[in-house]
Parts: C-alpha cells; structure tokens; sequence
C-alpha cells in the first residue's frame, strides 16, 4: 500500500520509530480489508455523511444541546468540555509530535470517499478522541444518556477508517486520548452521585413488642413451601433449621395441598402449635398471616421467594435473623390491610392493586410454564407494552380512566406508583397511588419499577409518568368500583398474589373494599437499634 506525502517528511519517520511494525502491518491489513468490502450505497453514503457531520465537533455540539434540552445539563457540560480538551490535545500536540502519513485515499472506493481529505498529520484521530471524549464524558454523568450517546461515537469513529481517512491505530490512540481526557476531568470535578439527589425517606414507624420466646422451637410448625423463590438461587434452609430449633415440625407442603388445609389438620390436632411459621415468597407470608390473625397466633416468617418484600421492611433479610427473633422473643405489632369483596375478606400485607399490574402478573402466570418467571415476565412487558388497556373506576362518586391503582399498607416513598414493597410496619393509613389513563401505555409500564436502580435509568430516560398524572390519597379505608372491560376478564393483585374479579353487580359493576388494621398482626422481627425512628420501649404480648 502507498503512502501519501506530507510536507514535512521528518514526520513519517517520528510515526515509524514510534509505532512497531506489527502494528503498522495490521493497520495496512485492516485497511485493505475495509477497501475490499462490498459497497453498499446506503450504507457508505452514511457514514461519510456522519464522518463530514463530526468535523471541527459540529456534531457533538448539536448532541450538547439536545441532551441539554432534555434535561441532562451536566453530562451535556462534562461532554463537550471533555471533547475540547480532547480534541486540542490531538491535533495541537499528539499529530505535532507523532505525526505520520495517511492511507492513499485513491485505494478507498468511491462511493466511500470525502470531498476532501485533509493534509494534516494522521495520528491520532482527531474525530476519533472528540467522539470518545464526548460520550466517556455524559456517560460520567448519566449512565443512561451515555449508552445513547456511546453507539453514536463508535460509528463515528469506525467512519474514519470506512472512508480511509485514518489508519486504525490512528482511531485506537484517538479513543484512547479521548476516554482518558474524560475520566481525568471525573477525577478533577467529581460526577454528581446518584445518592446526591435521593428518593425521599418514609418516617419509620415501627412498635416494639415481646413474643413468647422459643429457644429450640418447641410449639413452633413451620410450613415450607417448595416452590417459593425458585427464580433465584437460595440455600436449602432445612439443615439450619434443624440445627437451631430441633424441636420444630417443618411440614413441606405437597404438590395439591394447600396453605390453609395443612394449617387446619396442624391446628386440630391434640397438641396444635402455638407459633405458626412459613418459609415461602410474599403469597406464601400473606397466606399465613391471615391464619395467624385468624387463629390468634404470632406469625414466624422466613425468607424464602423472590423478593420477600414483607419480611424484607421487617428487617429479616435471612434464616438465621428470623431464628435469633424467635429464639429473643423480639417482635412487631404490624398493621395490615384487610381488602374485601363479594363478602370475602383477604389480610394484605403489602399492597392491594387493579388495572396494568394484575394484567401483567396474569400475563406472566400463562408463559411461566413454558418461558419460567423471568423470560415470561419479558414476553409478558412486551404483551402489556402492546396491548395493555385502561380501566374504568368510580371512588367517592367520581368516574375516572386509569392505568393501575395500589393502595399500600402504611406510608410509602413519595413518586413511587407502584407500591408493592411496604416501607414501614405499624403505620395505620393505606396509601392510594392512582395513575390516571393520560400518559402513553410505555409510561404506564415503566410505572410498575420499584428498584432504586431501574427507575434511576428510567427517571433519567423521561419515561416515567409526570407527577401531574399520579393521584396520591392518605386514607384508612377505600372503597373502588370497578368496570369490568367488555369481553375481557378483570384481575385484581394483593401481594404478588393474582385474584380472578368477582361477578359483577346489577349493575355491572365490583367492589372492592380495603381498610387498615392497626396492629393486627404479631410477627417475629428484629426490634429497632437504639436511635433508630420507631424504637419505641417493647411492650409485652402473649
């Protein structure tokens, strides 16, 4: 392959005792290659149109000011400040020094080559460094506009070699320069943290009580349920179970047999328990808890679905923590929901929902078989994605269209729609989140994240609904009639459990009904340290 000639030949010579000959071979090898492709008119007409498009950084400007439009004003500052360094750094310093020729533009095809190639010396990439610098740069910022950006500036880069202007260890140094520049500057002004700017906190409220202490676990059954967190990976608790309290009947549940049957067979027998315990996701707690009231006994709960999103805000986030509050006699008078209809009455311990959820969830359940939980809940977002309908309710007298309403147990963070994760235990108020049908049907989907890293990329995306469509209500008991969609049938969710609607009234309408209980359910847990909010002085209950 030729050469091009510089005006300064002492250049070529700097770029050659610099760069090993096996480089150079792979840099002539890469570019015969890219020279030998087919040529695809579309295809090369775009990338010398986005090559010319990032010349003297016009593009990457345009990116600033679009990423600051849309609210990302300190990538988009971190961006293009990176990229000025970066670029001056390249071509004021790094070409004067390093120099070296360019690759023949006459062996690029063409329908690939530029109008005019410049003369200046070849290493490093001047595009190349600004691209890399730019995007490092909002990526610093904003992980979730730096994998928009990012894409773009690898085209933008690889465009270089596409129209022969540069040589690829021309395009490695510029990245190379340019990502380094960016970081750096992180270094010099840091990054604003995600934690800068957190989710509110939820006043914890929390009351200290003491339960009759079991040191073996003598009078306690605990009802294991196979099943339970099956999506994940989790330890066998049997054989801490059998260590720590021998004395407990651990009863795995059959294939066909029910929460409810086994708690009944164990409560009518001669010498019936007197701590009922379950290890098993949130349906699984929910499900005993709502014996435990029934049968007046404490509620022994042990981590074992996929979330635990109750024994979670109990502060039980093991076997071992459940064990040490049973065996202390330490725990929680934790209030509940109790949601009502057709004259059915089920405890809730989370949240209670209608509307995207429960389609979701039903959704989820008819591909689990086939795709398990996970690929089913993907196929079940992209069906809601498509598909996903508003319903029509009427609270206090008021008809409206909405996309879901949660009705939590307790105070819950502020923004959040849905609530599925309790955010406190004693609190005695159900917070109402109802999202109003005003936003698209993505908005809508996006409204059911709950983690703090998934709602950050999608707070940072604008894909979460406004607040103005949000309506938030305080209240201790609710009452919801729900139109059912015609032809459709109409779920409703408590705790990650789905429920089939009841049916309908004359005039074709449901009811659902939930009230709060304060302090309804005596469950062991870990008592609050000294100083935090809610560690109020135990009081003793049998």
């Amino acid at each position: 392959m030729r050469f091009t000639t510089l005006r300064h030949p002492v250049v070529a010579f700097r770029r050659a005792r610099v760069l090993p000959q096996w480089v150079r071979r792979i840099d002539r090898a890469v570019n015969r290659s890219i020279n030998a492709s087919p040529s695809w008119h579309l295809r090369d007409r775009g990338y010398r149109r986005l090559s010319r498009a990032a010349d003297h950084g016009v593009l990457w400007y345009v990116a600033g000011g679009t990423l600051l439009v849309l609210g990302f004003g300190r990538g988009a500052l971190r961006g293009v400040a990176s990229m000025a360094v970066a670029s001056a750094l390249s071509d004021l310093v790094v070409k004067r020094i390093y120099g070296g020729p360019r690759p023949v533009f006459h062996d690029v095809p063409a329908v690939r080559q530029l109008k005019k190639y410049p003369s200046t010396a070849s290493f490093t990439s001047g595009h190349s460094a600004s691209a890399a610098a730019f995007a490092t740069g909002v990526a610093v910022e904003s992980p979730a506009a730096g994998a928009v950006v990012g894409p773009l500036a690898a085209a933008v880069a690889y465009s270089r070699l596409h129209v022969g202007a540069h040589w690829l260890s021309d395009v490695v140094g510029g990245v190379a320069i340019g990502a380094t520049v960016a970081l750096i500057g992180r270094l010099l002004v840091p990054a604003r943290r995600l934690s800068d700017d957190p989710e509110p906190e939820v006043a914890q409220v929390v009351e200290p009580i003491l339960l009759p202490a079991s040191l073996d676990g003598e009078g306690v059954i605990i009802m294991l349920n196979a099943d339970a967190g099956t999506s994940v990976i989790r330890f066998d608790p049997r054989p801490v179970i059998a260590e720590r309290l021998p004395k407990a009947v651990l009863r795995e549940l059959g294939p066909d047999e029910t929460l409810d049957a086994a708690v009944r067979e164990a409560m009518a027998a001669d010498n019936p328990p007197r701590v009922l315990g379950v290890y098993g996701g949130d349906g699984s707690v929910s499900r005993m808890a709502h014996l435990a009231r029934e049968f007046d006994l404490p509620l022994f709960a042990l981590p074992g679905g996929t979330f635990n999103h109750f024994v979670r805000a109990a502060g039980i986030d093991s076997v071992d923590v459940a064990i040490s509050a049973l065996q202390t006699g330490a725990g929680v008078a934790a209030s509940v929901g109790e949601l009502t209809t057709a004259g059915r009455s089920i405890t809730v311990l989370n949240a209670a929902s209608i509307g995207i959820y429960p389609d979701f969830v039903a959704q989820r359940a008819r591909r689990r078989a086939r795709l398990g939980k996970w690929f089913g809940g993907v196929a079940a977002t992209w069906r809601e994605l498509r598909d996903a309908e508003a319903i029509d309710i009427e609270l206090d007298g008021t008809q409206a269209r909405v996309w879901s309403v949660f009705a939590s147990v307790g105070r819950n963070t502020p923004g959040h729609v849905a609530t599925m994760q309790r955010q406190t235990l004693s609190d005695d108020v159900l917070d109402v989140r109802i999202l109003h049908a005003r936003g698209s049907r993505l908005q809508a989907v996006a409204s059911l994240s709950f983690g703090k890293a998934t709602r950050t990329v999608l707070r940072t995306l604008r894909l979460l609904p406004p607040a103005s469509d949000v309506e938030h209500i305080t209240t201790r008991q609710i009452q919801i009639h729900v139109l059912p969609r015609h032809g459709r049938a109409t779920f409703y969710a408590h705790d990650g459990e789905l429920e089939r609607r009841p049916a309908v009234d004359e005039d074709g309408r449901y009811t659902l009904s939930c009230v709060i209980v304060p302090s309804a359910l005596r469950v062991y847990a870990p008592h609050p340290e000294p100083g935090e909010s809610g560690g109020a002085i135990p009081v003793a209950r049998s």
